[in-house]
């Protein structure tokens, strides 16, 4: 077939249409970088173009190119298409350019915009420090995002006593921060300077509890010297706030993209701030951007007090960058550090499971399980534990594991699931295995996985009545998930075997090819 002439002409390599396809074509292979030098390159000869100006905003805030974000955010803005989060970058650069007019005009836009209101009154206070005046933090408790906004308030109302020197109003609402997020080592440390900076030693080593390899090096250089932290700026201030809001949005796969893009925010408001570049890799890390996770590890000193949390997070990074033998190597060196926390032993175990070391895993999983010494062990490390174990062929051993952490959790769908699976797949104690996946389904029935699991056990004990609707529920609710789907075609496979005993001349097309597919069903999930 000919083609017309107008089809093959071809497009100036020095177009920004030509740019932009470049940037489009890096974008779909993943390399973030090339992308958005594309973008910005396309929207120089072109920053007209809303269309690019739209990818190049995101690409900028992704690949933490502020000069771009900003470029693309004033481009868009002025086209009336400048997304919500742009106004909090666009905040972030009056706070740090010390505008503090701007930053009040546009803090008004953002509380009419809706979406980021329920941040208004703690901004406002942090514009309040910025022009010398005590802006007094507080919410509504008839406003309708006062309990969101709760979960941040009391941070920043203890971050702004400190920045008065006032140590004995900080208190109160820095022991309730903590106490909402008791795990985050860099918050501990951040409050614990903040604390030692006031000469609050006392109060600063009770936020880092003794024992702890993350917290050694702070606990001892608090102890024996003067420990300087200036009170945050208004820019500093505010990009924690962004920061803590990426983590609690980070958590939920759908809102990715936008902690990542307020992670970025947080980072160009406050560039100096480890906190920030560790949450930042942590986001990037879990989008797929690995390397540009790994950059961000870079930015935190590895002798400083967050040396070894950001260290944690280039395992991490490496892991999914492919580099397992590095990620490894470095898992291992801070599990073997004196004092190493419990969780530096499941992120080895997750890495050697997935290097199909299991006998290590189930090693790892029980030295973070001795962290806890004579306390109740956590049933999710013997889970862990049990998984391994299985997985490792030492089903005894498994099973006896996964009943312990049973006994722990009798309420908890996810062990529930799998002793119930395991034991199915074994044909081993089937009626009470039943009896757990039944269980499971009931305590979390819009669970795909614990229904698939569930019909499947009625299937392959016998019931198929039962277990066709359970199936095709499964499968409706995880469409591209194999194994359901696996289970459901397998099902189908024994009704056609069946019709053919009964039809001996039907031919082998009778019946879809998605109906005669066999295969060993997987081990239990750990989902």
């Amino acid at each position: 077939m000919m083609i017309p002439a107008t089809a093959g002409a071809s497009v100036d390599p020095q177009s920004a249409l030509h740019t932009y396809a470049q940037a489009r074509l890096a974008d779909s292979d993943g390399a973030l970088a090339l992308a958005v030098a594309h973008y910005g390159a396309a929207l120089a000869r072109d920053p007209d173009r809303v269309e690019i100006a739209q990818r190049a905003y995101v690409q900028a805030l992704e690949s933490g190119d502020k000069a771009l974000a900003l470029q693309s955010a004033a481009l868009l803005d002025q086209a009336g298409l400048l997304p919500r989060d742009g106004t909090l970058l666009r905040i972030g650069e009056a706070l740090e350019q010390r505008d503090w007019a701007a930053a009040t005009t546009l803090t008004d836009r953002m509380e009419q915009e809706g979406n980021f209101a329920f941040l208004g009154p703690i901004l406002r206070s942090w514009i309040g420090v910025g022009e010398g005046r005590a802006v007094p933090l507080a919410i509504d408790a008839k406003d309708r995002f006062a309990a969101l906004a709760q979960r941040y308030v009391d941070e920043h109302q203890a971050l702004l006593a400190l920045n008065a020197g006032d140590v004995a109003d900080a208190v109160a609402p820095l022991r309730r921060a903590i106490a909402l997020r008791p795990a985050d080592a860099a918050l501990r440390l951040s409050l614990a300077t903040h604390l030692a900076g006031r000469k609050a030693k006392a109060e600063a080593l009770l936020l880092l509890p003794p024992g702890g390899a993350h917290f050694t090096q702070a606990r001892a250089e608090i102890a024996r010297r003067k420990i300087k932290a200036p009170p945050l700026t208004p820019a500093q201030g505010y990009a924690r706030l962004l920061a803590r809001l990426a983590v609690d949005i980070g958590s939920d796969r759908e809102g990715l993209g936008l902690a990542l893009r307020l992670a970025r925010i947080a980072t160009f408001a406050d560039p100096g701030s480890p906190e920030n570049h560790i949450i930042a890799a942590r986001l990037l890390t879990s989008a797929g951007f690995a390397g540009a996770a790994l950059a961000e590890t870079d930015k935190v000193p590895p002798a400083g007090w967050y040396g070894a949390l950001a260290q944690a997070e280039r395992v991490d990074a490496l892991a999914v960058d492919g580099q397992i033998d590095a990620a490894l190597a470095l898992a291992r060196t801070m599990a073997a550090q004196p004092d190493a926390e419990s969780e530096r032993h499941v992120r080895l175990g997750r890495l050697l499971a997935q290097h199909q070391d299991f006998d290590g895993a189930a090693a790892a999983f029980r030295a973070a399980q001795a962290r806890f010494g004579d306390a109740v062990v956590p049933w999710s490390l013997l889970l862990f534990e049990g998984s391994a174990l299985e997985q490792g062929e030492r089903w005894d051993e498994a099973r006896a594991v996964l009943e312990r952490a049973a006994a722990l959790a009798p309420n908890e769908p996810v062990i529930l699931n799998y002793l119930g699976y395991a034991q199915i797949e074994r044909r081993q104690n089937v009626t009470e295995a039943l009896d757990l996946l039944k269980k499971a389904s009931a305590l979390k029935p819009q669970d795909p996985s614990i229904t698939d699991s569930l019909g499947w056990a009625q299937f392959v004990t016998g019931n198929v009545k039962a277990a066709v609707p359970v199936l095709e529920r499964a499968a409706a609710g995880a469409p591209a998930d194999t194994t359901i789907n696996e289970h459901l075609a397998m099902r189908f496979g024994r009704l056609v075997a069946a019709m053919r005993r009964a039809m001996p001349g039907a031919p082998r097309h009778f019946m879809p090819k998605a109906t005669w597919r066999r295969g060993s069903p997987p081990r239990p999930r750990k989902d």
